[in-house]
C-alpha cells in the first residue's frame, strides 16, 4: 500500500495555503477586499504566526468553509477493493479516479491483499483461503482467454483484489475522513491508509497535517458505541464523561444553600 501527494508540494503549501485558508477567515472579519489581505499575507507584512493563530482558532471553533479553499491530491496504490469500497462513501469535497477492472486486463493475474489475521491464522486455513483467490484468479483468465468480455469475467474477483486511485479533498472533507478513520474502531486497512495520508500532508505542513487526527481528539470524548467498555483509552467514552458532569450537577446542587423561609 502507498499513499503519495502529488499535489501540492511543500513551497506552494507555505507560500500560498496557509496565506488562502487565513483570507477566508479574515474576510469575514474585516473591511479589507480580500484580494488586499492575501497579499498581506503572502508578502509577509501579516506574520504567518498570526495566520496560523486565527486560522487554529476558526478550525476549532467549526467554521469549515474556510479551509474548503485548499485541495490535497493523492496517488493511492495497492489498497484492496474492500478499502476502496469504503473510501469512495465519502462524497462531500472529495474526488475519486478509480482503476478500472473493465477496461484494464489481468491476464498475467492480479494482486490481492492477504489479512495478517489470515496470514497468522492455522497454516489449512490460510491455504484455503489462497487457493480459494487463486483459483479465482485463474478461472478469470480462463474465461477472459475463451472470449468472455473482461468486464463480465471480472465478476469473479474478490474484494481482496488490489486497486490503485487518484484521491483529492479538500482540507474540510481530509479532516472529517482523517477524524472517521484513524479512529481505532476502523477497518485496519483503511485507518493504515489515513495514517500514510496523515504523514504526507504532515510532510508539507506540520501545522495543517495536526489537524488530521481521531475524531475524538478534537471531541474530547470518544462517541463510539462500540467502545463504551473504554478498551481504547485515548479519549473517555461520552456516556462516562455525562455521567460525571451529571455527577457533579447533582453534587453542587446538594451543597447549594436552601432558600430562607418567610
Amino acid at each position: 500500500m502507498r499513499a503519495k501527494l502529488v499535489f501540492p508540494n511543500r513551497e506552494i503549501v507555505e507560500r500560498y495555503y496557509v496565506p488562502l485558508i487565513y483570507t477566508a477567515c479574515r474576510t469575514c472579519y474585516s473591511e479589507l477586499a480580500p484580494d488586499d489581505i492575501f497579499e498581506r499575507a503572502v508578502d509577509g507584512r501579516i506574520s504567518p504566526e498570526k495566520q496560523r493563530e486565527l486560522i487554529g482558532r476558526v478550525i476549532e471553533s467549526g467554521h469549515g468553509s474556510t479551509i474548503e479553499h485548499v485541495v490535497f491530491t493523492f496517488a493511492i496504490t495497492g489498497v484492496s477493493r474492500t478499502l476502496s469500497h469504503q473510501l469512495v462513501r465519502h462524497r462531500a469535497g472529495v474526488a475519486f479516479d478509480q482503476q478500472s477492472q473493465r477496461y484494464v486486463s489481468y491476464k498475467k493475474g492480479a494482486s490481492t491483499m492477504l489479512p495478517q489475521t489470515i496470514a497468522e491464522a492455522e497454516p489449512d486455513l490460510r491455504e484455503r483461503y489462497e487457493s480459494q483467490v487463486e483459483g479465482a484468479l485463474e478461472l478469470y483468465t480462463e474465461l477472459v482467454d475463451a472470449g468472455i468480455p473482461g468486464e463480465d469475467a471480472r465478476f469473479i474477483f474478490p474484494n481482496a483484489t488490489r486497486t490503485n486511485l487518484v484521491m483529492t479533498a479538500n482540507l474540510r472533507a481530509l479532516i472529517h475522513m482523517s477524524g472517521l478513520r484513524l479512529c481505532t474502531m476502523a477497518q485496519w486497512e483503511i485507518r493504515r491508509l489515513f495514517q500514510l495520508i496523515r504523514h504526507e500532508v504532515f510532510a508539507v505542513s506540520p501545522f495543517l497535517g495536526s489537524f488530521l487526527a481521531p475524531k475524538c481528539v478534537p471531541l474530547g470524548y470518544c462517541d463510539e458505541a462500540g467502545n463504551r467498555d473504554g478498551h481504547c483509552p485515548i479519549r473517555p467514552h461520552k456516556d462516562d464523561v455525562l455521567a460525571a458532569w451529571a455527577e457533579k450537577a447533582k453534587g453542587v446542587r446538594a451543597g447549594s444553600p436552601k432558600p430562607a423561609a418567610d
